[in-house]
């Protein structure tokens, strides 16, 4: 382990989704606040290598990293490589607060963890030895943990354990937690956060699912040093006491995380309860000089949260798409319009519209600013999509088409002014006479799933006297990707720009369309490949993004 970094790790109590992700990347920046330099992994117990192939209705988003990670489970072996870019939705969370960018090799899976072990196995690296879970696989897990700390030679690696204690599935990563623990006693501490739910009945606050959450916690060998009691309201002394007695920690360590209306207030909250002093208490860290950023600064972090608080006009965006059974679906893009949209002095109402077959498009769309067409994959809500985009060009509404919005928007033009009144994405028609997108010449001879779309960032070359230029004011820009399919080339002919269409940029080799828009003064509407919203930050929103709000705030004007 390195003679330098420190561990924090987080657990999870109760039940999932109460915001562990958001807790840990709090705790990373009242560190940074101090001078330190942190970074966060985040362990996912499913046994999928990475959550690229998963549905977002059952995971949430997916996040895409800048880098594409070679992941080789065997070091040092000729065994294929796995490519990962596609991550947990928290790395999102993460990189918005901390203003960090993190490598694919941060999210340890234990699909990752056990295909390391068997492989290993196959390749006679435990030659003599029965494989077991203790300690072959337990060793995977510190040696990934060990390996990041050194090679970024951080101050903390955050450790954020998915799921809840008491899961199957999480059991070896606890029991490796418990083993770093145990070999480096004055450089661990453990974060245990909980839910504190309320009871109307009686009027009270109640500890007893935290109390058996810290006892599950206990009975594997882990002792919480730090509570944080997740609850809508703030909890009360009396509540801290009895969480206290009961979970063998000291009162000043039991932290409370109410619903905030702004989540990147919770870094303030915690340093106000002394959470950041108590940290360096507990794992021997001396605060460094800051040095200044907009990043790490604790007094322009309190600036930027008085701008998100400050803003209280209202811009009502739709967004027409297909996986809103879960509000974690497009994390990302409802995000990087909030940030857009403060820094203009305004808060968003995103309006989701689940398309189904009987949907009223003028009557869901009438009422709102613009239109944000969505990413997505598969046939369904498709034919609703494409006459979102029909409505925004007929009823010049401010539009933004992401990656399959785009490709969608694409399809909506072909119909609509070049009269190819069957044309569509051949992921959607495999047989349409009219194959707008098609797709990528790099992807015809891939039969695999996992890791195989384009992905990562790429440069993109972008035209001068566009939208897009307007926005970035850049030549070369760097953004992500994570598709199969793209726009045609042949299909954008005389009649096409004639009609409006514009290619914004491509890829460097000229022949990858990277974005399309209308060419009209009097109405916006850019379709991009790329997913800006990854690399959106609450104190720097993506510049397309704050473009596209501007176009809503001036359509709304308009309307009076």
């Amino acid at each position: 382990m390195s003679s330098n970094s420190k561990f924090v790790f987080v657990t999870g109590g109760v039940m999932s989704g109460i915001g562990k992700g958001v807790a840990t990347a709090s705790i990373g920046k009242v560190l940074q606040f101090r001078g330190f330099k942190v970074s966060v992994v985040k362990i996912d117990p499913y046994l999928n290598v990475d959550p690229g192939t998963l549905n977002p209705v059952e995971h949430g988003e997916c996040f895409i990293t800048e880098d594409v990670w070679d992941f080789r489970p065997v070091h040092g072996s000729d065994e294929r490589s796995y490519r990962i870019s596609e991550i947990d939705q928290d790395f999102g969370t993460y990189s918005r607060i901390l203003g960090i960018e993190m490598h694919p090799s941060h999210n340890i899976t234990s699909g990752q963890i056990y295909l390391s072990t068997i492989l290993s196995e196959r390749k006679g690296k435990f030659l003599g030895k029965t494989v077991q879970i203790i300690p072959h696989v337990t060793n995977i897990i510190k040696e990934r943990l060990m390996e990041i700390a050194e090679k970024e030679d951080l101050d903390v690696l955050l450790i954020e354990c998915g799921g809840t204690v008491g899961d199957l599935e999480s059991s070896i990563f606890l029991e490796a937690f418990r083993q770093l623990k145990l070999e480096n006693p004055k450089r661990t501490a453990f974060v245990h956060v909980t839910l504190i739910p309320y009871s109307k009945a009686v009027g009270q606050q109640k500890s007893k699912p935290t109390q058996h959450s810290v006892k599950m916690l206990q009975s594997l060998g882990l002792q919480p040093d730090i509570i944080i009691g997740r609850s809508e309201k703030p909890l009360d002394k009396d509540i801290k006491r009895k969480i206290s007695l009961f979970s063998n920690v000291p009162e000043n360590a039991v932290i409370s995380n109410p619903d905030l209306e702004i989540v990147y207030e919770l870094p303030l909250l915690f340093e106000e309860q002394g959470l950041g002093d108590l940290i360096c208490e507990l794992i021997d860290l001396k605060a460094k000089l800051v040095v200044y950023s907009e990043v790490s600064n604790y007094s322009e972090w309190v600036k930027m949260v008085e701008l998100f608080k400050k803003a209280k006009k209202t811009v009502k965006i739709a967004m027409p798409g297909k996986y809103f059974n879960i509000s974690d679906s497009y994390i990302s893009i409802n995000v990087a319009l909030e940030d857009a949209a403060a820094h203009l002095g305004y808060k968003t109402e995103l309006k989701m519209i689940n398309i189904e077959e009987n949907t009223d498009f003028s009557d869901q769309l009438i009422d709102c600013d613009g239109i944000l067409l969505t990413p997505g994959f598969g046939e369904r809500a498709v034919e609703g999509m494409i006459k979102s985009a029909e409505y925004a060009m007929e009823n010049k509404v401010p539009f933004l088409g992401i990656c399959f919005g785009a490709q969608l928007f694409f399809v909506a033009f072909c119909r609509k002014f070049l009269g190819l009144k069957n044309a569509n994405s051949t992921e959607i028609a495999p047989n349409t006479p009219y194959p707008v997108v098609d797709i990528l010449e790099t992807q015809k001879e891939v039969t695999e799933k996992g890791g195989t779309m384009r992905l990562g960032a790429q440069k993109i070359i972008v035209e001068k006297n566009t939208r897009l230029y307007e926005a970035y004011k850049q030549k070369e820009i760097y953004e992500r990707y994570r598709h199969r399919f793209h726009i045609q080339e042949r299909f954008i002919t005389t009649e096409a720009k004639e009609k409006g269409l514009r290619v914004s940029s491509r890829d460097e080799t000229g022949t990858i369309i990277n974005s399309i828009e209308l060419d009209r003064k009097d109405h916006w509407m850019v379709g991009t490949q790329f997913h800006p919203e990854f690399k959106s930050r609450p104190y720097n929103p993506s510049p397309l993004y704050l473009d596209f709000i501007k176009e809503c705030v001036k359509n709304k004007g308009s309307k009076g």
